[in-house]
């Protein structure tokens, strides 16, 4: 047996036989009995990459705490010694408890189940309040982008952009909106440039705002806990579409804006998804919501085209069908490197 000192490990990088202090989420505990009558129960801890799933016996000496006091979906603190078996990986425990305040100065995050996106939280949110500074001229819509961002700044650093299809882990949510907007500046600037003569002229303000808001519904729509998001009643009843409108409106009560930038602002949110099968209940009719709405498609849908390809294994010149797309994804000619 190998022992690494010190500070904790991680789950998911324990080697056959090595004990470790670590943090992991007790994912299930069902109630069972051998084909021989002998109770025990089944449990299951995990961190974001790997879970382990064994029994605790009834004369284990933690069998009155499993049955008593270990609950689904909290955190604990373990000191175990994974072992690799003829019936899958387990854990040997010596201690556990559950996590404490403590714990958080040790490593621990509520998070840790989860992916993440690859990129930091912070300079991502960082980089929007800069384009709101260096792209948004009106300075009322800006205080008003400005006001909504910093209101929410943990939950858009946490939340996920959705469920399943895309950008579905920590963070996915401020990833897929950065996106969403560098791509929603170059093109208002392209069309801005490329029809001068268009009346009323494109608001590039309003498509910035437009970009860096679409989505903001979706911090009602989910509740986020240890093992990602789920539709909270209000998610399910009214989506994210018209809580968007919602925030739009309430935080135009604190940043007031002029009735006709605050009418558009909110075409750009109810419409970016464009059907009413998809939650849009109007199109877009507008120079800027049309932007918003396909720079917001391509960039969900070119996230489903990366994962697709990457789940993709084997020297096929196609992919599966079965990803998200429900497409077959030409990878290259069969034996090309």
């Amino acid at each position: 047996m190998t022992t690494r000192p010190g500070a904790t490990v991680l789950l998911a990088e324990m080697r056959d036989g090595e004990e470790g202090d670590f943090f992991a989420l007790l994912t299930s505990k069902e109630e069972l009995t051998t084909r021989d009558g002998k109770p025990y129960y089944k449990v299951a801890f995990r961190d974001a990459e790997r879970e382990v799933s064994f029994p605790i016996w009834q004369d284990s000496v933690h069998a009155a705490a499993c049955r008593e006091e270990w609950t689904p979906g909290e955190f604990y603190k373990l000191r175990a010694t994974f072992r690799e078996t003829n019936y899958g990986p387990q854990l040997e425990i010596r201690k556990l408890r559950p996590v404490a305040d403590a714990d958080y100065d040790d490593g621990f995050d509520p998070l840790m189940c989860q992916p993440q996106s690859r990129f930091d939280p912070q300079a991502m949110f960082g980089e929007l309040l800069t384009i709101v500074d260096e792209e948004i001229a009106d300075a009322s819509l800006a205080a008003l982008v400005k006001h909504l961002l910093s209101e929410h700044r943990e939950d858009f650093c946490r939340f996920p952009a959705a469920r399943r299809n895309h950008h579905a882990y920590v963070a996915g949510l401020l990833e897929h909106t950065l996106s969403v907007t560098r791509t929603s500046v170059f093109l208002a600037k392209k069309y801005q440039d490329y029809y001068p003569d268009m009346q009323p002229p494109l608001s590039k303000d309003l498509v910035v705002a437009g970009a860096i808001l679409h989505d903001i519904g979706k911090l009602r729509e989910y509740e986020v806990g240890p093992e990602g998001a789920q539709y909270g009643p209000a998610g399910h009843l009214i989506g994210h579409i018209l809580q968007g409108r919602d925030l739009v409106r309430e935080a135009a009560t604190v940043c007031p804006v002029d009735a006709e930038t605050l009418l558009r602002l909110e075409h750009v949110i109810v419409a970016h998804q464009r059907l009413p099968e998809w939650g849009s209940p109007k199109p877009p009719l507008t120079p800027e919501a049309t932007i918003v709405h396909y720079a917001d498609d391509l960039d969900a849908k070119y996230h489903m085209v990366y994962r697709a390809l990457g789940e993709s294994t084997g020297d096929e010149s196609f992919t599966s069908a079965q990803n998200v797309l429900r497409q077959r994804l030409f990878r290259g000619l069969a034996g090309d490197s």
